[in-house]
């Protein structure tokens, strides 16, 4: 048999060898397109500049206090459920996370996911023609791999639910993405039991890990609804509804205005190519004689990396820079993060040590190796000191000398999967005087985890997590380049 086996290969190796090059080429050509492929109409967004009719910040802290007790100060999703309380025509939820996936050892936490449902649901039976429109992740189900008990829930209550086609999306990780989508992908998915679910309680198929290694997702966290006075709001946030992150540092801007339509417009993009609903035009209030201090933009995807490197720029002698954000990895935000400070910006950075991920240890990876760089340029760093937590917070605040302040919030970490038209994102960006109430909150939010006021320990020194081992600095660069990792 192996003797005719090898005349086999003899005779026909032209064939065969043929055939491996078209496959290679057929796998590469499936690989460039979905780099490269067009972006479904209405994504990556910049809207208009507009004014503001109420704007206030709003941020979740968590400390440990001298006795080793844990605290949290939850602001934000105490506000979300007063805005759906509100709600009488329409509630627009877009939220990444929405499950009670708990990791090993996490307590203790707030059960987010069962509040916000039976807000919606309540909201929903009180007011019988309310539109409500959930948008969400398939993480949520370990991508078809299991049913989430909120969602089901809701679809009882007439609730759409909509879970994002992320297959419309670029690819993050195309190496792998490419296989999935020839060898995996035209075989779907269905609850298992092979496997652990990695998330939480509950198993799955092998598909449910197959893909989640395309590592893209809808990474959205904001809702915009109406209210009984007749006027529309809402609110971007880097805060999930899930009860493993309810513990997480956040913060949230709430607004209302003619920027809310900008908002509307670019969550209608992603149910148009997800198949959900059409929203009402709700946009029916006359604005243009609105005049303020402070004014908003609505950024999506790409166009927030854009507005973070055009603050960026602009900074120099006797302008200060203040960052605190989860993940910071993305090289164009770190290079502009050194020039500023070349050019005699005053910069500071607080970061999440990268240490804990829901009951599981992380190895620093980007942060301690994005850290190590910043500070040999001579720019301060400082890590917030989290206790099974994470510092969630995504957020740049620009103070110059000529007395106004812009500052970038939302979803979306400093990362190439979350800048550069990959994920689905939105921040918000502020602009106005630097000694606004507005400016003074976020200022006076920054300085004291800068600073840890009151005695109680925000953040520590910059030696508590320093890494300069050079196997980790280059598997950074090597994940951040290649999409090869969950950040």
């Amino acid at each position: 048999m192996p003797r005719m086996f090898k005349i086999l290969i003899n005779k026909y190796r032209h064939f065969f060898l043929g055939l491996i090059i078209l496959g290679t080429c057929y796998l590469v050509a499936i690989e460039c397109y979905h780099i490269y492929k067009p972006l479904p109409k209405g994504i990556s967004f910049a809207g208009r500049v507009h004014p503001i009719e109420d704007i206030v910040f709003y941020k979740d802290i968590t400390w440990v206090d001298n006795e080793g007790k844990r605290h949290s100060q939850q602001e934000i999703f105490d506000k979300i459920l007063s805005m759906i309380a509100g709600a009488r025509n329409f509630v627009v939820l877009d939220m990444f996370l929405f499950n009670d996936f708990i990791g090993k050892g996490q307590s203790p936490y707030r059960k987010l996911a069962e509040e916000i449902t039976e807000a919606l649901v309540a909201q929903k039976v009180k007011y019988p023609d309310l539109l409500v429109v959930v948008i969400t992740d398939p993480v949520n189900t370990v991508y078809n791999g299991l049913t989430n008990r909120y969602f089901k829930r809701m679809k009882s209550a007439n609730i759409h639910v909509v879970v994002t086609n992320l297959e419309r999306l670029r690819d993050s990780n195309p190496f792998f993405s490419a296989f999935w989508r020839i060898f995996i992908r035209p075989f779907g998915n269905s609850p298992g039991s092979l496997l652990p679910n990695p998330l939480g309680k509950g198993r799955v198929s092998l598909r449910s890990y197959l893909a989640m290694l395309n590592f893209k997702a809808n990474h959205r966290k904001l809702i915009i609804c109406d209210d009984d006075a007749d006027t529309y709001s809402a609110l971007i946030t880097s805060a999930n509804p899930h009860d493993g992150s309810s513990a997480h540092g956040n913060v949230a801007i709430y607004f209302k205005g003619p920027a809310v339509f900008d908002l509307l417009q670019s969550e209608q993009a992603v149910l148009d190519f997800s198949g959900g609903p059409s929203l009402p035009n709700m946009y029916t209030k006359k604005t243009n004689g609105l005049k303020t201090d402070i004014n908003i933009q609505i950024l999506s995807e790409r166009k927030i990396k854009d507005a973070l490197k055009t603050i960026l720029n602009k900074a120099g002698k006797g302008d200060k820079l203040l960052m605190i954000v989860f993940y910071l990895s993305e090289r164009e935000i770190i290079n502009e993060l050194k020039r500023a400070f070349k050019r005699g910006a005053e910069v500071r950075v607080i970061l999440d040590p990268n240490k804990d991920a829901f009951g599981r240890k992380k190895n620093g990876i980007p942060n301690r190796q994005a850290a190590s760089e910043l500070v040999k340029q001579g720019i301060p760093v400082r890590w917030s000191n989290t206790h099974g937590e994470q510092s969630h917070t995504k957020m740049l605040l620009a103070e110059y000398s000529h007395g106004q302040s812009v500052a970038i919030l939302g979803s979306a970490n400093f990362t190439r999967r979350n800048l550069n038209n990959l994920n689905l994102e939105t921040d918000i960006a502020v602009y106005g005087p630097a000694k606004s109430s507005l400016f003074m909150n976020m200022k006076e939010f920054m300085n004291f985890q800068w600073n840890n006021k009151d005695g109680i320990k925000y953040s520590v020194d910059y030696s508590e997590y320093e890494d300069n081992f050079f196997y980790r600095k280059l598997l950074y660069r090597w994940m951040e380049g290649t999409g090869m990792s969950t950040f």
